[in-house]
């Protein structure tokens, strides 16, 4: 057993709370209590639970100081994207995993999911082990201290009607039936045809990249297989408006209306970005209980728009968090950017509370994974402590209190990390260097 005395606490649920005795054992708390702290290692600062980030593209990472440097929209972008991606292999993919998520864990990261459609080899065809792209990503996770929800995504055309072209013959598997086919597959190393594994650090979801490049015919697809195995469904929504331009064009419906009559919406899905919405998809979203995954950082990078947050989440839709393309890590920017970007497009303050935000980045983010014991420091809950230092320039005099986590700090404040238990706070400096490797590594490769 270890036991830990935290100077300050945010347990999830009431006020921040001082002088709190955590114990842990077997990786969850089994005591929290208000207590002198006899002979537990004392924590000073301020400790909230572990934090979830719900949307990651690893390989966005490497575009990070690259893509900014020139005009464009969202369509350029992914021209630099998919130049990423044509140069990546399993072994160079675990190498470039590894680095981003010690990124992740250092700024507080405890759960990850990783929304993956890079499957195959460079023109299409399957590698000997066709789940090997996925096998990177979870043994990156394990190397750096992570949990993983392996968000294994369904991409099959380029946009509507249109066939995959140039790199996008990496993401697609053909058909939706061959894509739960390829999740079944024997032998691999983990068992992608399942909700939950024998590793409680991993889940297996499923994705459906979006309305453009799934047909509504093979939707039901993935959504079954989602069903069959109580697993987590993801799905990038009305992102872009051109997205809706031809969804309706296509199909005389909204992408929300198309994923409602496909059975896609409720309380196991998430709808990542939900930018630009009709009052009747955030009512569907809502009155379902999907899940709104907003990932500000990624959306004002690349000019997205700002969505609706705060009425989904009155519909009935709860926030969760992701840093998506990793333009930023760093979960406490994402969250004060949900309340200063609802201020930008209302022209007044004051739409979401600090608890609110620590609530979606923490015990709604990690739900919306599948990793449901966490996100809350509570006997029973898994043992996930983040430390923030609550005396460097940035959390000096703002009160060590909710609001000092989600309107002051920023990830260099965070000084320790715990995750079920276990100390995996990563070195800084090492870090920024075995980023810096991998990054160049990958750009100088012929």
């Amino acid at each position: 057993m270890s036991a830990y005395w935290l100077e300050r606490a945010w347990t999830g649920t009431g006020p921040v709370r001082d002088g709190l005795l955590v114990e842990v054992r077997d990786g969850v708390f089994t005591g929290v209590a208000e207590a002198p702290p006899g002979g537990a290692d004392r924590v000073p600062g301020l400790t909230i639970p572990g934090l979830a980030n719900c949307h990651s593209h690893a390989f966005h990472r490497a575009l990070r100081g690259r893509t900014q440097r020139e005009r464009g929209t969202f369509w350029t972008w992914r021209e630099q994207m998919y130049a990423v991606a044509e140069r990546l292999d399993p072994d160079s993919y675990l190498r470039l995993a590894r680095a981003v998520y010690r990124e992740m864990v250092a700024v507080g990261i405890t759960s990850v999911g990783e929304f993956h459609y890079l499957h195959h080899g460079p023109d299409g065809t399957p590698y000997d082990d066709p789940n090997a792209m996925s096998h990177a990503l979870v043994e990156a996770a394990r190397e750096a201290g992570l949990r993983i929800a392996l968000l294994d995504t369904c991409y099959l055309a380029a946009g509507i009607g249109q066939r995959p072209a140039g790199v996008q013959a990496r993401f697609s598997d053909g058909t939706a039936q061959a894509w739960a086919t390829r999740r079944g597959v024997t032998g691999s190393r983990e068992t992608p045809g399942s909700g939950c594994t024998s590793d409680p650090s991993v889940v297996h979801g499923a994705a459906i990249h979006s309305i453009r490049a799934v047909p509504r015919d093979q939707l039901g697809e993935v959504v079954a297989w989602a069903d069959a195995h109580q697993a987590p469904l993801h799905v990038h929504l009305s992102e872009q408006v051109a997205e809706n331009t031809q969804c309706l064009e296509a199909y005389g419906a909204t992408p929300t209306q198309v994923l409602s009559e496909a059975g896609a919406l409720g309380p196991r899905t998430s709808a990542v970005h939900a930018t630009h919405l009709t009052d009747g998809d955030v009512a569907l979203l809502g009155g379902t209980g999907t899940r709104a995954c907003f990932c500000p950082t990624t959306e004002r990078d690349l000019g997205d728009g700002i969505g609706p947050s705060r009425r989904l989440h009155d519909a009935g839709a709860p926030l969760t968090l992701g840093s998506d393309s990793h333009a930023v890590i760093d979960p406490f920017e994402e969250m004060r950017a949900v309340e200063l970007d609802e201020r930008l497009a209302s022209q007044r303050r004051g739409h979401w509370s600090a608890a609110e935000l620590l609530r979606a980045a923490t015990v709604d983010g990690h739900r919306s994974l599948g990793f449901e014991g966490a996100g809350r420091i509570e006997v029973g809950a898994r043992a996930d402590l983040v430390t923030l230092d609550t005396t460097t320039p940035r959390t000096a005099g703002t009160g060590a209190d909710e609001g000092t986590a989600v309107f002051a700090a920023t990830g260099a404040d965070v000084v320790r990390v715990l995750r079920d238990g276990v100390d995996v706070t990563p070195d800084r400096r090492a870090v920024g260097e075995e980023l810096d490797r991998v990054v160049r590594s990958l750009w100088e490769a012929p």
